[in-house]
């Protein structure tokens, strides 16, 4: 368990794919109790701890999960996410490239709690009275192959949002079989990453930013390579690509030069 941000009234951690946040009927421990045991242990503190669940991930999604030390943070926080304060940012890959390339999707969402299954409309109807209006603002910002890597920002919160508007438009995230991926991948796991998370403190009154580095798998790994390569060096060259504008330094679609080699 990796703990990205701390302070008195804030904890976040990088959840790995396949924990829970909270505990449910599986009877598995969840990340919250993780998180607590380790806050008893780092400051010696008798009896029980308290921590607030703020937000949630998916189980097998990957990420940015924020927890409240105290009451007082709790409360302020679940303000923030409810009033859409909170600025999100997710990491998506799918095999299908999407058409456009940038753009906002908009559907309205119906969730099946039985089955524990969304459903994406393009409008709503008397059928699909109680579906909630989702909106999300995406971009394709690394290819390599088939792999691509769409930065997401959830313009609302709804269960499964990412996971079903991208299936709706025929691009599902890999591993997502849920949501029509083709394939699973052995750890149950989905190529879905919370990256980040911005936010005004709920205490403190300053602007936070909290990030986490996307899983340490291989695909992970390749794509990350093009991201720190654009985003960091700012270097790019045009000497850098081959015939086909394949970056010849980390082999993929450069994250600063994405609108010619993308294009």
């Amino acid at each position: 368990m990796q703990i990205i941000y701390e302070d008195n009234h804030l904890i976040a951690v990088n959840k790995p794919a396949g924990w829970l946040v909270q505990g449910d009927e599986t009877g598995d421990q969840p990340l919250s109790e993780w998180v607590k045991e380790y806050i008893k242990l780092r400051y010696k503190k008798p009896g029980d701890v308290f921590l607030g669940v703020i937000h949630r991930l998916d189980r097998p999604v990957s990420g940015v999960v924020v927890f409240a030390r105290t009451s007082k943070a709790l409360t302020r926080m679940n303000e923030l996410f409810k009033n859409r304060q909170v600025d999100k940012t997710y990491f998506a890959i799918t095999s299908d490239r999407p058409d456009p390339l940038k753009g906002t999707l908009k559907h309205y969402l119906l969730k099946d709690k039985t089955r524990n299954l969304a459903k994406a409309y393009d409008r709503p109807g008397r059928r699909t009275a109680d579906a909630k209006l989702s909106e999300l603002e995406y971009e394709l910002i690394a290819q390599i192959g088939h792999n691509h890597l769409l930065e997401v920002h959830p313009l609302t919160g709804r269960p499964h949002q990412i996971r079903v508007q991208l299936s709706k438009m025929g691009w599902p995230i890999k591993g997502d079989v849920k949501y029509g991926a083709a394939q699973a991948i052995p750890d149950g796991s989905i190529c879905l990453h919370c990256r980040s998370l911005d936010f005004e403190h709920p205490v403190k009154k300053e602007r936070i930013h909290i990030e986490a580095d996307p899983p340490n798998t291989q695909l992970w790994r390749l794509l990350n390579k093009i991201i720190d390569h654009g985003g960091s060096s700012g270097n790019c060259s045009p000497t850098h690509f081959t015939a086909d504008r394949v970056c010849t330094i980390c082999r993929g679609i450069c994250l600063v030069c994405r609108q010619c080699c993308i294009g």
